[in-house]
């Protein structure tokens, strides 16, 4: 009896100390969090709400700094309010920078930027720049820094210029003597951090200059935020929130210094923790979690009927057990959003020290350009991994959208790859923008303006019969390219009642090879190719990459360096995927599980002992068949 009571006293004794302890650090990245100026506002008039919510966000999840923002839609705080808070998270030990949302007030439920025509709005720029500076040595900038009005002011100022030349010169000229300048005069150690959108295919057009500005600030960070892709306006790709932290690191390599996500516009819980794990895989050194207050909400489960009941990645009800009790039972507390992003970033920690630098398919995307908006994210989508440069990459294949022909040399620079012997793949976009500016001199395909619909695919290569790879529920329409039979060769064509439809074309050129890539007129339309067609599809685009993907659109592929990948299902049912390469096992980082391959046969080449002349085989090759579950996500690693 005596030792069932010390049993008891024990177990309570170590359920006390667990309830009480702090969450520990993550091992491979910072947690921040920004706090709005309404926020700000409330914690200096309402002391006590400040302790009470600081202490249920800090017994949660682990915090390393604030982001205590002074300015934000007509809304400001004074030197007083910013001291007050500034000296209560750091005797707390955590660190502290300012913060600014350069919005203009009103808008009736749109985005209004400040008007940096009117005297009025560029003295208020310059008086808040200087106010926080005075309290923080850091300051990031919200993604409001832009400009979308169009006053009489603005009309005049903008001359005979465009609308993308005016706004980007005059956010470069804000940059400099509103924001930096006042900054630096008031606090000379401050550095002033830009944070870029994620709608980086409109930049231009309203004054984001992705070229000067990392230039001009000595750290960028990142808007990972890509929400539903379907109920929010933007219509962004989960992909993106892996995507675009790449290519700003590509920006201004090393001065990335972390990604932002909020949790709106969202149907399901795993959406939020899937722009988590995926700014982490990107290799983020930090993670911003926009905003303190939405930390305190309830983590409300959303539409996740379909697989709540399966080991996911996100597993809300061993959320449930860890943050708040057993699930269901009178003591159980309700889980907030606090407790939601401190399990989902736990998961992929556990990882992501593993994990190496990203590599992918290279594709180029100059400065200040558009077209086939966010087509590199649906791309991402269909399992093939993508690095995004903002110059000419050094890489053997290379992968070009519309957004080249903002390059007025792209036509040399294709062609001097090709000579060298390397691969360039252009897509239909690319080709019609392109005719007329001598592409003509490099091949003869070229865009008809008509479109076909297909709905069955075949592949082949060279002449003879194709290999039939799928069809889909309904007819997907294509733009129909022309190319010349036995100089051109469709090496995945679709058929329109009989007729093929070339889906990706390849023309020789010098030592090289040309490939066009017909993008459905609903780019999106990709998700509804059958996988069969996906899989000959990513067998060129995949060409040098270690790790091959087959199986359907909506999972998607992250490879590293140091043979390493992740395998990601955005989908809502569990789905058979089949990995490829090179190497033998692989070791599952989240189960510690090792998994054998199934030898291929070998293709190509052959091999005779007694040969003098004996051609070397070529590397065999393994398959592993995985199971992803539906929001999921696994890591391994390569295994001779």
């Amino acid at each position: 009896m005596r030792s069932l009571v010390i049993a008891i006293v024990a177990a309570l004794a170590a359920a006390a100390s667990s309830a009480s302890a702090r969450p520990q650090p993550y091992q491979n990245f910072k947690v921040t969090v920004y706090i709005p100026v309404q926020i700000v506002k409330r914690m200096a008039r309402d002391p006590a709400w400040l302790d009470s919510s600081w202490d249920t966000i800090n017994s949660r999840i682990h915090v390393d700094k604030v982001f205590i923002e002074s300015y934000r839609g007509g809304v400001s705080a004074d030197d007083a309010t910013l001291a007050r808070l500034k000296q209560f998270f750091m005797a707390h030990g955590v660190a502290v920078a300012g913060g600014m949302a350069m919005a203009g007030p009103g808008g009736r439920g749109q985005f209004r930027s400040l008007d940096y025509t009117n005297p009025a709005d560029r003295a208020l720029v310059r008086r808040m720049s200087a106010l926080t500076a005075r309290n923080f040595d850091e300051i990031i900038l919200d993604d409001f820094f832009f400009t979308n009005t169009k006053t009489g002011s603005d009309i005049a100022a903008k001359g005979n210029r465009t609308w993308d030349q005016f706004r980007l010169q005059m956010m470069d000229e804000v940059a400099r003597d509103l924001i930096l300048a006042p900054a630096r005069a008031a606090n000379p150690k401050v550095r002033v951090i830009i944070k870029f959108p994620n709608w980086y295919p409109s930049f231009q057009g309203l004054g984001y200059d992705l070229d000067q500005e990392p230039k001009l600030f000595p750290e960028i960070w990142t808007g990972d935020e890509t929400r539903d892709p379907e109920i929010t306006d933007q219509q962004l790709q989960q992909y993106e929130s892996y995507e675009i932290f790449r290519y700003f690191e590509n920006v201004a390599p090393g001065r990335n210094g972390g990604g932002w996500v909020d949790p709106y516009g969202v149907r399901y819980l795993d959406r939020y923790a899937e722009q988590l794990w995926d700014t982490i895989l990107a290799k983020a050194p930090a993670i911003n979690l926009f905003q303190y207050a939405d930390l305190l909400l309830p983590a409300q489960a959303g539409d996740r009927q379909a697989w709540q009941a399966l080991p996911t990645s996100f597993n809300y009800f061993e959320m449930l057990r860890e943050c708040c009790g057993l699930p269901f039972s009178p003591q159980a507390k309700t889980p907030l959003l606090a407790d939601a992003a401190a399990y989902a970033l736990r998961v992929v920690d556990q990882v992501a020290g593993d994990l190496g630098t990203p590599v992918g398919l290279a594709s180029y995307r100059p400065y200040q350009s558009s077209g086939e908006d966010f087509l590199r994210d649906v791309t991402g989508m269909i399992g093939i991994p993508i690095e995004i440069y903002p110059n000419w990459p050094q890489a053997k294949t290379v992968l070009l959208t519309e957004t080249a022909r903002y390059d007025p040399g792209i036509v040399s620079e294709i062609e001097q790859h090709l000579r060298a012997g390397d691969k360039v793949i252009i897509t239909s976009g690319l080709l019609k923008a392109l005719q007329g500016r001598g592409m003509n001199q490099v091949t003869d395909l070229r865009a008809t303006g008509h479109i076909l619909a297909a709905n069955s695919y075949l592949t082949a290569f060279g002449a003879g019969a194709g290999a039939e790879i799928g069809s889909s529920q309904s007819p997907v329409l294509f733009p129909e390219i022309h190319f010349y039979t036995n100089e051109d060769w469709a090496v995945v064509r679709g058929l329109a009642d009989g007729r093929g439809v070339p889906l990706l074309l390849m023309d020789g050129y010098g030592r090289g090879t040309l490939y066009v890539w017909t993008v459905p007129e609903n780019m999106n339309d990709l998700y509804r190719l059958p996988a069969g067609v996906l899989n000959a599809i990513r067998r060129y685009f995949e060409a040098g990459l270690p790790v091959k993907l087959q199986g359907p659109a909506k999972v998607s592929l992250f490879e590293y360096n140091n043979g390493t990948f992740v395998v990601e299902s955005y989908l809502d049912h569990p789905v058979a995927v089949r990995i490829t390469g090179s190497f033998g096992h692989v070791y599952n980082l989240v189960t510690g599980t090792t998994l054998n391959g199934e030898p291929l046969p070998l293709v190509g080449g052959s091999f005779f002992a007694s040969s003098p002349k004996a051609v070397a085989p070529r590397a065999r090759n393994y398959g592993f068949d995985l199971q992803i579950e539906p929001h999921s996500f696994t890591a391994f690693r390569e295994q001779p």
